[in-house]
């Protein structure tokens, strides 16, 4: 099994996914273990002393006022985990727990919180022995942290509450811990309040959809190619020299992919002798340009989030010198306009793609196609009600891309009176990258059989990459034209295949490497 260690100087976004999706095994760096203990001294250093230090010797938030005597610190430390375990409603999914958790083991690594190294050594043997805390859908409002999920990994940490073992049932976390030969740990001063202090879970989900977005940002562009081929559209809008006058990065790969897929189609063009248009529809016209925009904007957010993965986000954080010093970086603003911005651009991709769908459908728009793509329209309806089921999924899509990070409600007695609202950001984008697949899989599917469809009348052949895209769809359980059917299940296996990466790996190849 892939092993991942853990430094000091932060991590890769391979390293959380294949923490958090893979499993990978976790060890820290011996430079690690090393920062750990230096930073303990100076708490250590800090505790004995009569002078309150926020997290060390107060309470917390709005209570921050109170000076804690040493005979209740570690009191205090496991009362804050216990008291901010308030998480709500569904439990998140496990890749996401992985994810919070390695993250938070990632800032404890660098020495600027100020935990012992048992501390971290104790959360590396939680994720490796396969335990995952339960964490809730509510809870979070992205400023001091993720707080009630990071709590909720922070109690198992102590031998309380729930978890999951390995085969997903959940269990008392002593229990589980027992089974695996960890050691509960025994919080001491300033310990509970890093165990919870960070941006963790809102990051994780950002590496994980910019992941997951990157796929399908490429698959859009082939099933936008296999929709320009069945709507006999041109490919000369793809031209490299056009995309250079306007140079957006995003808009240049997509045209490139675009071009490439569609090399050597027989249907390209073709309307320019059998049916004049001076122009393609903007929904095809455009794709680059549109799929172009989420591109860059996806590099924007990877840029953020490589940026939090170098960072040490707590609160009070241990400077090299030694000092301890309060601050606000815990505030989840960087991560959440990205996670919205990123479901903007979900939503707008997905807009582009349904229209497209449903030029293919329309015989009034298709350029002779048979409508709804039906075997023998009236008694069939075809693709008719997918369209619908896409349209949902669209309209879906544009509620979630309204921005969570706009909203702000004061908490802690209004210590806390400007938050981020960066977790909930996160939650509603992996619905919009989930809503994206199944977007791009119904016009993949409708494309799929207007290709087949067409290279029947038209007396050309689609492209070769057409060819191969098609011919992994159908062994992948996508049937062909015919009659009506359960349809369900072929859009079902459209979705995965699609979401399992099978449709750009067909693809390429084709074409070889897609960008």
């Amino acid at each position: 099994m892939h092993t991942v260690v853990v430094g000091s100087s932060g991590t890769t976004p391979e390293e959380v996914i294949a923490v958090a999706r893979d499993g990978a095994r976790i060890e820290l760096h011996p430079e690690a273990v090393e920062a750990l203990r230096t930073a303990r001294r100076f708490i250590d250093d800090l505790a004995a002393k009569p002078d309150p230090v926020y997290g060390v010797s107060t309470g917390f938030g709005a209570l921050a006022v109170r000076h804690i005597g040493p005979e209740l610190r570690a009191q205090l430390q496991r009362n804050i985990v216990r008291s901010h375990a308030a998480g709500m409603g569904p439990r998140v999914e496990r890749e996401v727990v992985r994810a919070l958790m390695f993250l938070r083991l990632k800032t404890l690594a660098s020495g600027r919180t100020g935990v012992r190294p048992e501390v971290a050594q104790t959360m590396a043997d939680v994720l490796n022995a396969g335990i995952t805390p339960v964490v809730h859908e509510y809870g979070s409002l992205g400023c001091s942290g993720d707080l009630a999920p990071l709590s909720h990994c922070a109690l198992t940490l102590m031998g309380e509450g729930e978890a999951e073992d390995r085969d997903g049932a959940v269990r008392p976390a002593g229990d589980l811990l027992a089974e695996a030969g960890i050691a509960p740990v025994e919080l001491r001063e300033k310990e509970g309040l890093a165990l919870l202090n960070g941006t963790d879970g809102m990051l994780g989900m950002l590496l994980m959809a910019c992941a997951d977005l990157a796929r399908l940002f490429t698959s859009a562009d082939i099933a936008a190619a296999l929709s320009l081929e069945a709507l006999l559209g041109t490919d000369r809008v793809l031209a490299p020299e056009l995309h250079a006058i306007r140079p957006h990065p995003g808009q240049a790969a997509s045209a490139a992919n675009m071009l490439k897929v569609l090399a050597g189609s027989g249907l390209t063009g073709h309307h320019q002798d059998d049916a004049p248009r001076v122009q393609d529809a903007y929904s095809v016209r455009c794709a680059p340009q549109v799929a172009g925009a989420g591109r860059d904007t996806l590099t924007h957010a990877r840029t953020v989030a490589e940026r939090e993965l170098a960072a040490a986000v707590d609160n009070p954080v241990v400077l090299p010198d030694g000092r301890v010093e309060s601050n606000g970086n815990f505030h989840g603003a960087p991560v959440a306009y990205v996670l919205d911005f990123l479901a903007v651009a979900a939503a707008d991709l997905a807009s582009v793609a349904e229209r497209r769908t449903d030029r293919l459908l329309d015989k009034n728009r298709s350029h002779g196609l048979p409508p709804f793509l039906a075997h023998d329209a009236g008694v069939d309806s075809g693709l008719m009600i997918a369209q619908y089921t896409q349209a949902a999924l669209v309209s879906e899509l544009k509620r979630l891309a309204a921005p969570a990070s706009v909203d702000s409600i004061p908490s802690s007695a209004m210590q806390e009176d400007h938050v981020s609202m960066g977790w909930s950001a996160a939650r509603k984008l992996r619905t919009a990258v989930d809503g994206l697949s199944r977007v791009i899989g119904v016009e993949l599917y409708a494309a799929a059989r207007a290709v087949e469809l067409r290279s029947r009348t038209a007396g050309a052949a689609p492209g070769e990459a057409a060819r191969a895209v098609v011919a992994a769809l159908r062994e992948a359980g996508a049937e062909g034209p015919g009659e009506d059917r359960f349809l369900a299940p072929d859009l079902g296996a459209a979705e995965a295949f699609v979401r399992s990466g099978a449709l750009v790996a067909a693809a390429e190849s084709v074409t070889g490497p897609l960008a």
